[in-house]
């Protein structure tokens, strides 16, 4: 439920970014929203304080099979202003697709859901740039780790830049992808 709330919360972003030409802002202003409804079925149900939705994390977080540290939850508080500015003063859509969600996951701001609101933020940009939206195969999930793995540790990010022009050109030749949760909707 919570997942189906926050991809609902996303189309009304991507809805602003076409109505606007400012996808960075709308992320920076949207993010938390995205992040509340994924997670809010997890509070309704007991699993989850309400505090634990609000703000950025305060602890340490560790990315299971990674080798990848993210950094501490104080360098976050200054990194993902950093990161917003970044995706409003970019102008090139690939470049605000591939650094947004890298950054997004590299920064790893959230205990939990980094890796979907990673996605999720990729899409609303993507949006910005005429670009369909892209699902990341469950096939492909292992080639898509490794190419973060190694934008992160080996500090190469073509292999990932790759791996997501790849996902984006086969959208745009209608090569069948996975569907949306509940698109019919």
């Amino acid at each position: 439920r919570g997942y189906w709330q926050a991809y609902q919360a996303v189309r009304e972003s991507i809805g602003k970014v076409l109505r606007s030409d400012d996808p960075g802002s709308v992320v920076d202003d949207d993010h938390r929203i995205w992040y509340r409804e994924m997670f809010g079925p997890s509070v309704t149900a007991g699993i989850l304080k309400p505090a634990d939705l609000a703000g950025y994390r305060n602890d340490r977080v560790h990315i299971r099979r990674s080798m990848h540290v993210p950094p501490s939850c104080e360098a976050v508080r200054d990194a993902m202003p950093a990161l917003f500015d970044l995706l409003r003063e970019e102008t090139e859509p690939s470049v605000r697709v591939v650094l947004g969600h890298f950054i997004f996951v590299y920064i790893h701001p959230y205990m939990d859901g980094n890796g979907r609101m990673g996605r999720f933020l990729m899409n609303v940009m993507l949006a910005g740039g005429g670009y369909p939206w892209t699902v990341v195969p469950l096939e492909q999930r292992d080639t898509y780790m490794a190419a973060l793995e190694d934008a992160s540790v080996g500090q190469n990010i073509a292999p990932f830049a790759d791996f997501l022009a790849g996902l984006v050109d086969a959208g745009l030749k209608g090569k069948p992808a996975p569907g949306l949760p509940f698109s019919n909707s």
